[in-house]
């Protein structure tokens, strides 16, 4: 640990991932678009003060900001540079000696007549060596030149930012005869004195002139694929271009996939509200502890002596235990979040970039497949979708999706499309889960509400606390627990339509495929109206919880990519589960679902239309347009999934305890990579142990699984205490929940008070 400052990390080493992608070490860098660019840099005047190499880079900056500009006109003179838009003006000054034009032209710019650049990028030292034939006579020189100019730059680097870039090396073998003389000797021997000089000038002083001497790095790397052997390749100097874009806008514009320069953001009020409760919650649960076992000491069984027996001790436990379970539980809950916040909040750990290779995807998935395979049961029930087999699927599927997260996947567009065959596939769970529930069971109590939305939001209501992260952020719970609404919403308004009744009374499966038809309708409306679908979700306060970037369109991208695939569960459920009350399915171990033929034409049916998905999934071209008929195609996937998992009764009989124990904890993995196995809310990859990537990776799932584990225990435990099964105490509580978020709707209308 090196202290909050990475811009030392991003100016002077790195490596690169695969040809083109460079890595600096310990931070993320953020790939700058034009439009950022000129936001950063508006009202900015940028000067490039130097021999060729620097002439390179300044046109790889001002393509940042104007991706169209040529490079042309004169080499061997200054070019200006302007953006009317953003008014940024961009100079470079030809100076290809470090001599004492450059140091007048430096001396100008602090003596005050002349504006001072915000930025100055210099360097200079190859035209000195061709000039004097490498002779060391202009080496001295070079360090009496730069020995003048290093204090006007200490001077100028305390307004301004200043740059100075190290020379890269050069492709001896490429060089034309005249420029034999430039050996990577003589360069290395300049860049010392240069780093000696600068550095000694400015030991004593706050400000301090930059070296860049990542170039050298990644000249060492390219140079080879030089056209002359002394100008580095354009993606080289491309990248030289995009970190200086990090190391000036980064601290201004704060991406989030750009830790580098990334000072750690404030504490909010409502973060340190949040420290002293888990704080009080740590303290007062040692407390209630040691007071606990102390009682228990003066109490301990002991003999009577007048009769013999034993006296039991008089103490109040279940008050005792369900306060020290709450308190515990919150105590548990406190250290997790500290290790969440100093995971991806303080610049405490590295972050990285990902980078996608196949391997890097599908090694580990065929690894995990094995070991799923390999710890094979017999399930307790045969029955469809039974909850050995639901685990099965939410564990692999989770499984998947986090390879797919971390290894950057993402890239690869028919990867992509299963992926989100996966996510709906969660999606129809919910579904198929819930629908099975209020229809077999007919509760609709507030009681089961409660306990459904507490175990689907109290691990991303406390980290929106903790991390300062809006509601929506953690997209995936929203859209689960929007559907339990709707379901809910559905199959409770007038007229309540259960299995119990509708055995009675064949007419009522009408009434509820009637309200499954007007379901239908409305989502179908709702993805064709974006206007009607906005002004539903931007009522306050409900648009504080779907509002993400001061808008609901990715609320509303998010809803409208799985519209359809909740319908088709519950419609799956009923079906299913009127089949199963008629007698025409069989469930019994070993037996097919159907009778021998129909069962072989529906498992040769579902081979193919699975088959069918993936060779179209696997040759879409366009992202946009795939995900258009991915809301209508998806279900058929998962239904033919569904039916080759079941339609055997030796596949339905068995289910892999592995997948299933990953299963169980789904949501939590989900929810817990953001911020504690991917780094920079799942932009990059967190760091524990650097240099080391596979050993990285071990430690950091290790420790991300045991957490979500954990948490997944302290939910249960506290959905126990928080939600009551008496209505009278749940209505307090509820009280006392409405009391919790409109105060955080409160700190919230008060910090964006104080920014504006």
């Amino acid at each position: 640990f090196k202290g909050d400052d990475t811009c030392e990390y991003l100016l002077s080493s790195g490596r690169f991932l695969g040809d083109k992608v460079w890595q600096p070490h310990s931070c993320m860098m953020h790939k700058y678009k034009n439009s950022e660019a000129k936001n950063c840099l508006i009202d900015k005047h940028i000067v490039f003060l130097g021999d060729s190499r620097i002439r390179q880079l300044f046109y790889s900056f001002i393509k940042i900001i104007n991706p169209q500009v040529k490079e042309e006109g004169n080499k061997h003179g200054n070019i200006p540079f302007e953006d009317k838009s953003a008014s940024v003006k961009v100079d470079f000054l030809w100076y290809p000696e470090v001599n004492g034009s450059m140091r007048q032209r430096i001396k100008s710019w602090t003596e005050g007549s002349v504006a001072k650049p915000h930025i100055i990028v210099a360097g200079a030292a190859t035209w000195s060596i061709k000039i004097h034939n490498g002779s060391n006579e202009a080496l001295t020189q070079y360090k009496i030149n730069i020995s003048s100019i290093a204090p006007l730059l200490e001077k100028l680097a305390k307004s301004s930012d200043v740059y100075w870039v190290l020379q890269d090396p050069v492709y001896e073998d490429m060089l034309s005869e005249s420029r034999k003389m430039i050996t990577n000797e003589k360069i290395d021997a300049y860049n010392e004195a240069a780093v000696r000089i600068l550095n000694s000038s400015s030991r004593n002083s706050k400000a301090k002139v930059k070296v860049f001497s990542v170039s050298k790095l990644i000249a060492q790397e390219t140079i080879i694929k030089s056209s002359d052997g002394l100008h580095l390749p354009e993606s080289s100097r491309d990248t030289n271009a995009m970190i200086l874009m990090n190391v000036y806008c980064n601290k201004i514009m704060k991406p989030i996939d750009g830790s580098c320069c990334q000072p750690q953001p404030p504490l909010t009020m409502i973060q340190k509200l949040a420290f002293c409760f888990f704080t009080l919650s740590i303290v007062g649960y040692l407390i209630i502890s040691l007071i606990h076992r102390n009682n228990y000491r003066k109490n301990k069984s002991c003999t009577d002596l007048e009769i013999g027996e034993e006296k039991k001790p008089a103490v109040n436990t279940p008050n005792v235990s369900t306060l020290e379970m709450l308190l515990y539980s919150f105590c548990k809950l406190g250290l997790i979040m500290t290790y969440f916040y100093l995971c991806d909040r303080a610049n405490l750990y590295m972050k990285e970039n990902k980078f996608y290779t196949h391997s890097s995807f599908f090694i580990p998935i065929v690894y995990i497949l094995v070991l799923g395979v390999f710890y094979t049961e017999n399930t307790k029930e045969t029955k469809v979708l039974n909850r050995e087999q639901t685990d099965e699927w939410k564990g692999w599927m989770q499984l998947v999706i986090l390879i797919y997260h971390i290894s950057g996947a993402s890239t690869f567009l028919p990867v992509y499309m299963h992926i989100r065959v996966l996510v709906a596939a969660y999606l129809f769970q919910t579904g198929y889960g819930h629908f099975s529930y209020f229809w077999i069971k007919g509760d609709f109590g507030i009681y089961r509400v409660c306990q459904v939305l507490f175990r689907l939001n109290f691990l991303v209501v406390v980290l929106c606390v903790v991390m300062d992260r809006p509601y929506q952020f953690y997209y995936f719970v929203p859209l689960v627990t929007v559907w339990f609404m709707i379901i809910y919403a559905t199959l409770a308004i007038w007229p309540q339509v259960v299995q119990k009744k509708a055995n009675g009374n064949c007419l009522w499966h009408f009434g509820l495929l009637l309200k499954l038809i007007c379901l239908l309708a409305c989502i179908y409306f709702l993805s064709y109206s974006q206007g009607a679908f906005e002004k539903i979700f931007s009522f306050w306060p409900l648009s504080k919880c779907f509002e993400l970037n001061g808008n609901v369109y990715e609320w509303w991208f998010r809803w409208k990519l799985d519209r359809y695939v909740v319908f088709h569960g519950m419609l799956f459920a009923f079906i299913y589960l009127a089949l199963q009350k008629r007698q025409m399915i069989s469930e019994g171990k070993g037996d097919p679902l159907f009778s021998n033929r129909v069962s072989n034409v529906l498992l040769f049916i579902s081979i193919v239309s699975f088959l069918t998905y993936s060779i179209w999934a696997s040759s879409c071209k366009n992202k946009t347009e795939c995900n258009e008929l991915h809301p209508s195609v998806s279900v058929v996937q998962i239904l033919a999934f569904v039916l080759i998992r079941n339609i055997p009764g030796y596949v339905r009989s068995v289910y892999s305890s592995f997948f299933a124990w990953f299963g169980k904890i789904s949501l939590e993995l989900f929810i817990c990579q953001y911020h504690i196995w991917l780094a920079a809310d799942t932009k990059g990859i967190l760091v524990l142990i650097p240099g080391y990537p596979m050993f990285n990776v071990i430690v950091s799932t290790f420790i991300f699984v045991c957490v979500a584990h954990e948490i997944s225990q302290i939910t249960n435990d506290l959905a126990q205490i928080v939600v009551p099964k008496d209505n009278s105490t749940l209505l307090k509580r509820l009280l006392c929940v409405a009391g919790f978020f409109s105060g955080l709707l409160l700190f919230s209308a008060m910090r964006n008070q104080s920014r504006h």
